[in-house]
């Protein structure tokens, strides 16, 4: 995805546009941003990010950060043209991201439901499980162009505002930002995933009754681990594979990585795996995090 220079820094216009389907935590994003000084503007017309454009070109002081979010309650076809509209902003030297967020349909279906509120595209024709499928439908030229997707399923409102401030709201690095996230094949794939790894093949601490109730973050299930040659050679292979291609998409200026690490239930072997791979990058990238999917931290 296109990237243009990090925000911050001279004159660079910086604005951030947050979409996805409703109920993923647009909303709890904004805010976030608008906490940290951000001028947030909540469902703005797909149309009107080129005039919003002109609005910024005008301010002569301190640079603007604004964030938008441009949801499905635009004009019909109106997101078709997203990614000429995106050009455009980028064109003008803005420093333009897209934030994705979504959750799995079955989730929205449940949030829904539990709260009673109205899809925007429900009505007596349209149920609310096939609305929900339409919107995922109407938006994806906005997923195809986006420079971060974050999958919020399983994160709580606290996370989502955590994982925002970390991406836009800490002192400025550069270079790209690599997550490394451990999960469960048994709790599903994570789809904000770039690349997956599956650990599944090395020896499972859950089959040993003293280490079945840690965690790959604790003494026991690591120094299981760590001298165990299979262990040692899947990190070294994986570690290879992320050092020889992970500056080809950082020269194609992507800008965010997600790499995922699975095992059976995500809380030895994915954890541990994980948490040596962000302390091994950690010494090369400057913008490394790790994050254990099923571990509710």
């Amino acid at each position: 995805m296109t990237s243009q220079a990090k925000p911050g820094k001279g004159n660079v216009m910086k604005l951030i546009i947050i979409s996805g389907r409703s109920g993923s935590g647009k909303s709890s994003a904004l805010h976030t941003l608008e906490d940290e000084g951000f001028y947030c503007v909540d469902n703005l017309p797909a149309s009107m990010l080129s005039q919003l454009a002109d609005t910024l070109e005008g301010h002569h002081c301190e640079p603007p950060k604004m964030a938008v979010s441009v949801d499905v309650r635009n004009l019909p076809g109106a997101l078709d043209h997203f990614p000429e509209l995106l050009a455009s902003l980028k064109n003008k030297g803005i420093d333009c991201q897209v934030l994705y967020l979504d959750t799995d349909s079955e989730k929205l279906v449940s949030r829904y439901s539990a709260t009673r509120r109205k899809h925007p595209l429900s009505d007596d024709q349209v149920s609310l499980r096939e609305a929900i499928e339409l919107e995922k439908k109407l938006l994806q030229p906005v997923l195809i162009a986006a420079d971060l997707k974050i999958d919020t399923t399983t994160l709580s409102v606290h996370q989502i505002r955590d994982l925002i401030k970390q991406e836009y709201c800490e002192d400025e690095k550069n270079g790209m930002t690599v997550l490394f996230q451990s999960f469960g094949f048994k709790n599903g794939i994570p789809s904000d995933a770039d690349f997956i790894f599956d650990v599944r093949c090395l020896p499972n601490p859950f089959w040993v009754e003293s280490l079945r109730h840690h965690t790959g973050l604790e003494e026991p299930v690591i120094n299981f681990l760590k001298d165990d040659a299979s262990v040692i050679e899947m990190i070294d292979d994986i570690a290879a594979f992320i050092d020889k291609w992970l500056p080809r998409f950082e020269s194609a200026q992507r800008s965010y990585m997600t790499i995922a690490i699975g095992c059976t239930g995500g809380q030895h072997r994915s954890v541990y795996i994980g948490n040596t791979l962000g302390e091994l990058f950690s010494s090369k990238l400057e913008r490394v995090q790790v994050r254990h999917r099923e571990l509710r931290e």
